[in-house]
């Protein structure tokens, strides 16, 4: 599945770039006078091949969740039952992600692919397990490669599902305490920073545990041969730095974008864990990222680094590190509105109106 999704995968097409770009020039307003919301509709067009492009509505929300071995390192002060517990508060919609689902009118799907209990069945919960929890990636690979490839078939399976049902936008959600150590890691290893430079406090940690934390990034680096420098090029030395270092929601959630970038539907990225499962598919293939928005910029450094290093543009940025998906809900009207110009402002010719001397 996973080599089938990366073969279905396509460039932008640079002709409904040039097109898009051109239409905009047309359209009522100062030329460029809408900033980087020109900048993304003409990126949803090259993204789609058509000028406009569809609109990126309705959009699915996937929070997938998975648990962390790392965590008996004592990475952060949350106990590792939060996981499941907020798996069951996004399912009764009593989380932050439900709150701002519903003020954007999109439905929220959970996934598990790897929390560390026996879920009971909900019509909102998609099982998709892979494990229960990864290992801890300070003492040697979170996962083996083959569970690697299982978790971004989950996340493949779930966009290609989402997107049948009718979804023209796939939003990235995820959910797993300490799965900002694993970030940082992945991060590390795909950017060639520092461990320092992107380890962030996660869900707010003292001065001590910020540098066991860093410690033990340094460390997961080193138990799995991943400090030596930049990673390579190849797409098998990606999915070993996967398996060494990140979590089932990570792979989960590289499939998923994988996914949506094959059906050619935006994916609009949430924050610091969707930032570290971008720089894995953008590893397998460069073109998914024509297909990615970044949805907001995170407070956590990591995120920071990875968008620098995947060349995106958050088009929300308001000190959020909550995840769930919560920044890119936020930013889910800004990107239906980019593209609603596209469809419904008239162009000078249409509307009589006098363009301004060139």
């Amino acid at each position: 599945m996973l080599a089938e999704t990366l073969a279905a995968i396509r460039a932008a097409d640079p002709v409904a770039i040039a097109e898009a770009r051109a239409f905009q020039d047309r359209l009522t307003k100062p030329r460029g006078s809408l900033g980087v919301l020109e900048d993304v509709a003409v990126r949803l067009a090259g993204a789609a091949g058509a000028c406009p492009p569809p609109l990126p509505a309705p959009a699915a929300l996937a929070i997938f969740a998975a648990d962390h071995g790392v965590h008996a390192a004592g990475v952060t002060p949350w106990p590792q039952e939060v996981t499941v517990q907020m798996v069951a508060n996004f399912l009764a919609g009593g989380a932050v992600a439900n709150a701002f689902a519903a003020q954007a009118g999109v439905p929220v799907t959970v996934v598990d692919v790897g929390v560390a209990a026996d879920l009971p069945d909900a019509p909102a919960l998609v099982k998709r397990k892979v494990g229960y929890g990864t290992a801890d990636l300070s003492r040697g690979p979170a996962m083996t490669v083959d569970q690697a490839v299982r978790a971004m078939e989950a996340g493949i399976t779930v966009a290609r599902d989402l997107v049948a049902g009718g979804a023209r936008c796939l939003i990235t959600g995820d959910m797993g305490i300490a799965n900002t150590t694993a970030s940082a890691a992945l991060i590390s290893v795909f950017t060639g920073a520092d461990p320092a430079e992107v380890t962030g406090r996660g869900t707010g940690i003292d001065d001590e545990t910020y540098e066991r934390k860093v410690g033990i990034v340094r460390e997961a680096l080193r138990v799995n041969g991943l400090d030596g420098g930049t990673l390579g090029s190849s797409a098998s030395e990606a999915l070993r730095a996967l398996a060494a270092v990140g979590g089932f929601e990570h792979a989960a959630l590289a499939g998923f974008i994988l996914g949506g970038a094959a059906a050619r539907v935006p994916v609009l990225l949430d924050g610091v864990i969707a930032g570290a499962s971008a720089l894995v598919a953008a590893a397998l293939d460069p073109s998914a990222l024509d297909h990615c928005v970044a949805g907001h910029r995170s407070a956590e450094p990591g995120h920071a680094a990875a968008l620098a290093r995947l060349g995106l543009r958050p088009l929300v940025d308001l000190e959020l590190r909550l995840g769930e998906g919560t920044g890119a809900l936020l930013a889910h009207p800004v990107l239906c509105a980019a593209v609603r110009v596209m469809h419904e402002v008239a162009t000078f010719d249409s509307a009589g109106v006098t363009e301004k001397p060139v």
